[in-house]
């Protein structure tokens, strides 16, 4: 035959899981999830798949099937541990590659154990790391973006030294700054690291200012240098524009060891509608994979049109115990208006920061003022919970 010898392969038993909400009828959602199996991983006409190992252990295996609802079913699928080879990329590829491109199916959980966690670093600081960083040991913490696009380099670093005065905690590029002529790269890092750092020095606060490294994947790590040589304390990037491998290659690399945020932009397709990713994956599991400090979503209520249920679910999988990667901070944003903040604490708590952009300025003229009254808002409610 075509595959002599394939029985001979020796591989270990463990699997990880994943959950699939598959749509269809009973009939129709069972035979999607068996071609489940056999797309992520043989890619393989069923009947010509070589009997022993192959079969056996590559091929993905049907572990539960249970109606999910009216119109779909719970389909959880084990899938080999070296089908990942180890790999972020491969890892994901299993988990959701060629069946992205069929309807009706919308990977819910995944669910790894360690032997797939122990090849990656995850989050450097993490909540309890970022808590240290900026001194802030219970609160949540203050999250702000300069913006409208178009500024100077000067008026953004002004922008980014009355945030900081103010007592916000971290001050990013908004996600739409990278190294327009208007505003370079370069030097807006340099202005508003300083004027931070200046900040700072008045406030006796830890205020950090992070730049937006998103960028042509041969400039994102030569941007995270350039930004930690300038005096920047975190990094912002896109990993839907960049890659995750990008955002998880940056996390690990000791020599610029700076916290990141990873940004939504360009991943909103994946988790609306039936088919994609579930909000707890996207936004919770797989960034804490790649190496991100806090996770940045669109809150409920805000311009968006993720539901209170949906953000629990992130800020659930970005907290709970996942192996040895450490807990990331959920960042709810997206049209947050510091009238929101009361009852988005009731759904967080305090382990969230709360990124609030245009809400901060439609507030009243004076930014140091809207900050403080910001920070303020959040010190009395968290303290009254």
């Amino acid at each position: 035959m075509f595959f002599s010898g394939v029985s001979k392969l020796n591989l270990p038993s463990e699997r990880f899981t994943v959950i699939y909400r598959v749509l269809g009828n009973e009939k129709e959602a069972y035979e999607k999830a068996k071609d489940i199996c056999l797309e992520q991983t043989v890619e393989f006409p069923e009947e010509l798949v070589p009997s022993g190992v192959i079969a056996d252990h590559i091929v993905g295996r049907i572990e539960s099937f249970a109606s999910w609802d009216d119109h779909s079913f719970h389909v959880a699928v084990s899938y080999h541990v070296d089908c990942a080879a180890k790999e972020l990329t491969q890892l994901l590829n299993v988990v959701f590659g060629n069946i992205s491109i069929k309807p009706g199916i919308k990977v819910m959980s995944l669910e790894l154990p360690d032997s797939i966690l122990c090849n990656f670093k995850g989050p450097r600081f993490g909540t309890a790391g970022l808590r240290k960083l900026l001194g802030v040991e219970q609160r949540p913490l203050l999250f702000t973006a300069l913006k409208p696009m178009g500024l100077t380099n000067e008026e953004l670093a002004e922008l980014a030294y009355k945030f900081a005065l103010g007592g916000i905690d971290i001050i990013k590029d908004d996600h739409g700054l990278s190294n327009q002529s208007f505003s370079p790269f370069e030097g807006r890092v340099k202005l508003c690291a300083a004027a931070v750092d200046r900040a700072n020095k008045e406030t006796g606060y830890r205020s950090i200012y992070m730049p937006n490294i998103t960028a042509p994947h041969h400039e994102v790590l030569d941007r995270a240098r350039l930004a930690k040589k300038l005096g920047a304390g975190g990094l912002l990037i896109a990993p839907g524009l960049t890659g995750l491998d990008a955002m998880r290659e940056v996390a690990e690399n000791d020599d610029i060891g700076l916290p990141i945020m990873s940004h939504p932009a360009f991943q909103g397709s994946y988790v609306l509608g039936d088919s994609g990713l579930s909000h707890q994956v996207l936004f919770g599991q797989i960034p804490r994979l790649a190496g991100a400090d806090g996770t940045i979503y669109p809150n409920f209520g805000g311009r968006f049109s993720f539901s209170k249920e949906e953000c629990q679910a992130i800020a659930t999988a970005s907290l709970i115990p996942m192996g040895h990667l450490k807990s990331i901070f959920p960042c709810p944003a997206g049209g947050m208006s510091l009238q929101s903040i009361p009852e988005s604490l009731k759904v967080y708590g305090n382990d969230v920061i709360f990124l609030v952009g245009g809400g901060l300025f439609r507030q009243g003229p004076d930014i140091i003022e809207n900050s403080r009254y910001f920070k303020k808002l959040v010190e009395e409610i968290s303290n009254n919970k």
